[in-house]
């Protein structure tokens, strides 16, 4: 399959700044949601799991230091070049667009978390990747896909922000864009240049994941609303985990 160079996760994502912009995501959070995700799931000793669009590793190390046989997949190879540092005979990091065919199959589990879904400018190529990622699991295996709320994202929408972080101003700008989040983010870099650079995130309701996971083969094994596993509520939960059966 052949990918336009324009697409905008394959620059941001490799950007440093994209790094600086998000560098206080709550690690303790996300460990604590692994932990009652492992509890849930409850693989076994030595269960194969992917971290599909595992950005520098976060999810996959800790995964890893529980006891799993893990690979963590993304597509920006600034990112991977991090992780590698974390890597061992247990726990591997490959450059991987989630969109092809995964050759280090077959796996247990699939993670897809902290909504690393629905970037693709085509609605078709959201199926093509679930379908990728449905080819890579062991009959049986279950998938998790962690998405935003769109329902209360969208009604809460935050449309202007200024964040400043070190020494760099970060302008950020919301709207719905044909069917898109869309997140602008502008500012100076180290040189004074102007910089700009889009999120562009589409806005999936619980509906239409589910018509996509009966193309993929997918069978929806439960629908949660936060990182407690609390049960997903539309107008309340921020936001919407599937756990998914092959």
């Amino acid at each position: 399959m052949v990918h336009t160079t324009a697409e905008w996760f394959s620059t941001w994502f490799d950007s440093p700044y994209y790094h600086l912009l998000y560098r206080d995501r709550n690690q303790e959070e996300a460990q604590a949601f692994i932990d009652v995700l492992l509890q849930r799931l409850h693989p076994k000793p030595g269960a194969r799991l992917l971290d599909l669009a595992c950005g520098k590793g976060r999810h996959a190390v800790y995964l890893s230091e529980q006891g799993y046989d893990v690979t963590g997949v993304d597509l920006s190879p600034g990112s991977i070049a991090y992780a590698q540092r974390y890597a061992h005979s247990h726990l591997h990091f490959r450059v991987h667009d989630m969109r092809e065919p995964l050759l280090y199959k077959p796996f247990d589990f699939i993670f897809n978390l902290f909504t690393s879904f629905g970037y693709f400018a085509q609605q078709t190529e959201n199926v093509v990747a679930l379908r990728s990622a449905v080819a890579a699991l062991r009959p049986g295996g279950k998938m998790v896909i962690d998405f935003m709320n769109t329902e209360r994202t969208l009604r809460e929408l935050v449309l202007e922000e200024k964040k400043v972080v070190n020494t760099t101003t970060f302008h950020l700008s919301r709207l719905l864009d044909d069917d898109f989040i869309v997140k602008a983010i502008r500012f100076r870099d180290e040189n004074g240049v102007e910089q700009h650079f889009e999120e562009r995130v589409r806005a999936l309701s619980q509906a239409q994941f589910e018509e996509y996971f009966q193309m993929a083969g997918l069978r929806v094994v439960d629908v949660l609303g936060d990182y407690q596993l609390a049960p997903y509520k539309e107008a309340l939960s921020p936001r919407m985990i599937f756990i998914l059966k092959k």
